[in-house]
């Protein structure tokens, strides 16, 4: 697709800062709109790698914005919006939605601005500096109410959003995240060359997310050392960051580093899910945990700790997984002995996520953008004219 193309655009404004949840999140949402029929504009801070690339949809027009860093989008993103002046944009995460509100005041567009915001603010801020937290979240005050609306993936993140940016209900929206999709499931059975999930040793439990202090992996391993003493099975932690010398020091230390493998970055962690005997989540704080709802749509049992916010919401309070404290390493393997024992069928897990599809996400997104509207004035203009 070209720049002449005059066909109306939806914008999306990402930073790709990795191999996040966020960023495959607004990939699986931009092909769920161009399966709606929706031209496409990906406003990108940090270009995506070659990896996130191959995987856009043909038709979506891809717009760097030639920076690294926010705040030095903000004349690229104005002359975006004055050249091209699209009907909605859609911005991912605090820093681009407030990006966005400073550049569509300054280019003087009518363009409808939609905010998604995925994590638990409060709770990620908790340890930083009282200077960085009013840093962070004074903006928002300030911003916020200039943005049509905004997105949250859960029920909590939406509560945070209020409690910081001082919004009405009015303001926010819940849309679950675009987890299950059929590219997924059919990732899910394709062969891992793991040796562990080729043979017929002790079950699998798997985690998975960057290795930072968020996931909380330390409390983990000492649940599956735990674990180890009431019975034999191994763990599996995928994912990179800054953490693995210290974890791997401290799986040595607990006596588990035989039965503790930590693959590293894998590029289809679907097919470990659904290959582990039990998903664990020990997360610190989450927004909407995406590998929570992928393990479950998977059929894979799942324990979880009750950290703000997401699964309390996506178990149903522990209707579908046991809900621990954050931190409780004994609370932890014992959910763990548990879904080991007793695991829950299949499709009763797989139940827990309907609301998690491509499908209703991407209509969720489409009404907060009110482009159906849109299309349909544009489809009356197109008639009378």
């Amino acid at each position: 697709m070209t720049d002449s193309d005059d066909t109306p655009h939806l914008a999306v404004l990402v930073s790709f800062s990795g191999y996040g949840g966020v960023e495959r999140m607004i990939l699986n949402l931009i092909h769920g709109f161009v399966a709606q029929g929706v031209a496409v504009d990906l406003l990108a801070i940090r270009a995506p790698a070659a990896a996130w690339r191959e995987e856009l949809p043909p038709s979506v027009r891809l717009v760097d914005l030639g920076v690294r860093h926010s705040l030095l989008a903000l004349p690229a993103l104005i002359g975006y919006l004055r050249k091209h002046r699209p009907p909605a944009l859609l911005a991912a995460k605090d820093r681009a939605i407030r990006l966005a509100v400073l550049a569509r005041r300054a280019a003087g567009v009518d363009t409808r601005l939609v905010g998604r915001l995925g994590t638990h603010l409060s709770t990620a801020l908790v340890d930083k500096h009282p200077v960085q937290r009013w840093l962070r979240c004074r903006p928002m005050r300030w911003l916020y109410p200039q943005v049509d609306c905004i997105v949250a993936v859960s029920e909590g993140v939406a509560e945070d959003a209020m409690h910081l940016a001082g919004l009405t209900t009015e303001r926010i929206l819940v849309v679950r995240n675009p987890v299950v999709t059929p590219r997924m499931l059919a990732l899910a059975q394709e062969p891992v060359s793991h040796p562990w999930f080729n043979d017929d040793g002790p079950p699998i439990i798997l985690g998975a997310g960057r290795l930072t202090r968020q996931k909380d992996f330390p409390t983990l391993l000492r649940a599956f050392a735990a674990l180890q003493k009431q019975r034999p099975a191994r763990l599996a932690i995928l994912g990179e960051g800054r953490q693995r010398h210290t974890l791997l020091a401290q799986a040595t230390h607990l006596g588990i580093a035989d039965c503790v493998d930590l693959p590293g970055f894998v590029a289809n962690p679907y097919a470990y899910m659904a290959k582990a005997a039990v998903f664990a989540l020990s997360s610190l704080w989450e927004g909407s945990p995406n590998v929570l709802t992928e393990a479950l749509a998977l059929g894979t049992p799942v324990v979880a700790t009750d950290c703000p916010s997401g699964p309390r919401e996506i178990l149903d309070g522990g209707r579908y997984g046991p809900l621990v404290a954050v931190g409780d390493a004994a609370a932890l393997a014992q959910g763990l002995a548990e879904m080991l024992a007793h695991p829950p069928a299949a499709d009763k897990l797989q139940a827990a996520v309907t609301d998690y599809t491509l499908q209703a996400s991407t209509q969720g997104y489409l009404d907060a953008l009110k482009w159906n509207e849109y299309a349909a004035r544009e489809s009356t203009h197109a008639v009378i004219s």
